[in-house]
Formats: structure tokens, sequence, C-alpha cells
């Protein structure tokens, strides 16, 4: 069963379509991936999801639960976090601060396990792997690693479902296979990972389902050697990709 579930949602602005009777299901324990060309409605989704944007119509649902009233906030405090297509950090603090600020807010509300912020942000550096660069001040790291400190305050919020906005910071091998594994990781913890990504092979490598959403339609849902494989797909997104 689906941990999250969203079924014939429609958006419009003004006379455009952004997104068209789309659905599109997540399951706990596992990446799964969306890719489109620019401009197919990616990140409408995901406003959708959050409560940033209102659909005209279809639904959201949670667990079971709908959540498409829901203020965003609210949202959040059901489990549902996300990082942003720009890059949405505070510069002037250290990589710990950037962490620990989003375990404050979560512990404003939430004090039922017992750990502290200081220690959910310690326990989080080490879990994204951020533990060398604890205390340097976010605006002086590339991009990459800012990415991560994202990802990392995401996960102080101790979501449910993480939804990712091009993550990857481009075509660094390295950091490609450190951001798939770290995603492999979550899954592994039982977390629901939404990924949207246009680093093809990231997207292949670490998500188990792929939806490939084009001109605000979801062109078709597959494992990643089905989604590689598929004309449709190659024509409006891949192009030619072997294997």
């Amino acid at each position: 069963m689906a941990l999250l579930e969203l079924s014939a949602v429609t958006v419009s602005f003004g006379g455009v379509r952004a997104l068209t009777d789309v659905a599109l299901d997540i399951e706990a324990g596992s990446v799964t991936g969306l890719i489109g060309p620019n401009g197919a409605g990616k990140t409408t989704l995901f406003n959708v999801v959050c409560g940033f944007q209102n659909p005209d119509s279809g639904r959201v649902t949670l667990d079971g639960k709908d959540i498409t009233e829901l203020k965003p906030f609210r949202r959040a405090r059901e489990g549902i976090a996300r990082t942003f297509q720009r890059l949405e950090v505070f510069g002037s603090l250290s990589t710990r601060d950037n962490i620990r600020v989003a375990a404050e807010v979560r512990h404003s509300w939430d004090r039922s396990n017992g750990e502290s912020s200081d220690e959910v942000a310690e326990r989080i550096l080490d879990r994204v792997g951020l533990r060398e660069i604890a205390g340097e001040r976010v605006e002086s790291l590339p991009t990459g690693l800012s990415r991560l400190v994202e990802v990392g305050r995401a996960l102080a919020t101790k979501p449910r479902v993480l939804l990712l906005d091009e993550p990857s910071s481009g075509p660094d091998p390295e950091e490609t296979d450190a951001l798939a594994a770290l995603l492999e990781g979550l899954a592994g913890d039982g977390l629901a990972v939404l990924l949207v990504e246009h680093d093809v092979e990231l997207v292949m490598r670490a998500c188990k389902r792929i939806h490939v959403l084009d001109f605000g339609e979801i062109l078709t849902v597959g494992t990643p050697r089905q989604v590689r494989k598929d004309p449709a797909v190659q024509r409006a997104y891949l192009g030619s990709v072997p294997g």
C-alpha cells in the first residue's frame, strides 16, 4: 500500500494546464523517481504535495488520510519534508546549526522521543556524511555539500516522506555515487523518498520505480529498465540511452 498517493490531480494557471489527472504513489522504504523535461510540471506536483499549491481537482492522501485541504505546516507535522530546486539554506550559519534549527522547530511541538535538538543534529551529521564540515559556514561550501546540508535539515524534521527537488549538484561521479548510496540507505531505514532529478544515471541507479511526466501528464510508470526501453520516454526526454 502506498504511503503517499495522488489521485487525478489537475492544476491550471489561467488558461495553462500544468497538471492533468496525475496519479502518483510512493511506498515507504523505497525511492521513487519523477522525471521529465523542463516545464513538465514536476515542481507544481511537489507544491501540491506540500500544500503550497491547491489543485483544481483531485486528492492527496498520506497513509490513508486525505490531506488535500491541510495547510503546509500541518502537512509538515504529518511527516512531509522537502528540498528545493533553488538551494534554500542559511548561508551565514554552520552546517551543524542549519540542521539544529530544523530539529528545534520539530522539538517545539514534538518532544515524544526524548532526543534533544543537539542530539538530532549530531546524529544527522553522521547519517548524511557531513561530520567533517559541521562547523563550516554553509555559504563557504560547494554546491554539492550545500545540497546535502539541505537534505540533512529536511531529515531533522523526522519526515515519513522526503521530497527531493534536484539534490544532485552535477556530473561529479563521486558525489553522484555518494548521493545514490545515501538515498538507498534512507529508503532502507523505511523512509519514502520522491526524487526529481535531471541526472538520469542517478535516478536509474537509486529508484525502484519511476514516473515520467510530460506536458503535465504521466507518460509512463515503471522500473528503471522499463523506462529506459520505452520509446515514448526516449522521444520525450531521454533520447537514445544505452542499456
